[in-house]
């Protein structure tokens, strides 16, 4: 029994080691693009652009929900740093104001 199980497992890498094998001789015989163009660059005084969908037009006032240890919360958005990525809110019910991240923040 112990012999068949060595037998087994003997093929197996030997059939593991073919198959990798010809996959390292098929790369090696192409030839590589030797004409690559390089990627394009946007010009110094462009400024990058974000898709519609992931910058949302967040303002003082708003109406949102805020991510806060998990869940969500209503919150109104008191102002807003978007150098930093950070937004001040109160949270409804609360007295003191927070600053959460701006990607934690969901227009209603």
């Amino acid at each position: 029994m112990m012999k068949k199980i060595l037998a087994v497992a003997l093929l197996s890498m030997a059939l593991t080691a073919c198959e990798s094998g010809s996959t390292e001789n098929e790369n090696a015989n192409t030839k590589p693009n030797a004409a690559t163009p390089a990627p394009a660059t946007p010009p110094a005084t462009a400024t990058p652009e974000t898709s519609p969908a992931a910058k949302v037009e967040l303002k003082a006032g708003d109406k949102v929900k805020v991510m806060m240890n998990g869940a969500s919360t209503e919150a109104t958005i008191v102002s807003i740093d978007e150098k930093a990525g950070k937004a001040t809110v109160k949270i409804a019910g609360q007295k003191e104001e927070k600053t959460v991240a701006i990607s934690d923040i969901v227009k209603q």
